[in-house]
């Protein structure tokens, strides 16, 4: 891989990192902690939201990050031609 080009492979990646963790963060810290009191105004299935994002909401927002940060880093390997297919 050219030098230029693995620059370019590494900033995207880092790039991508940084969506998920502050996408992490936001889910888990900020609407399970942070910003409860006021998710605690709107029900989802009979629980506050804020509670609910607490014990299950982060929960399934990191199982979709998983399968988009897979699917979006399979991008950027092929876009550099580093992919292993």
């Amino acid at each position: 891989m050219q030098q230029k080009s693995a620059e370019g492979y590494w900033k995207a990646t880092l790039g991508l990192l940084t969506q998920v963790l502050v996408i992490w963060f936001l889910c888990s810290f900020g609407a399970g902690i942070l910003f409860a009191e006021a998710l605690n105004g709107i029900q989802l299935g009979g629980y506050p939201l804020g509670f609910w994002f607490a014990q299950q909401g982060s929960i399934y927002i990191f199982v979709a990050l998983i399968f988009w940060y897979a699917k979006r880093m399979n991008q950027i390997d092929e876009e550099f031609d580093v992919h292993e297919d």
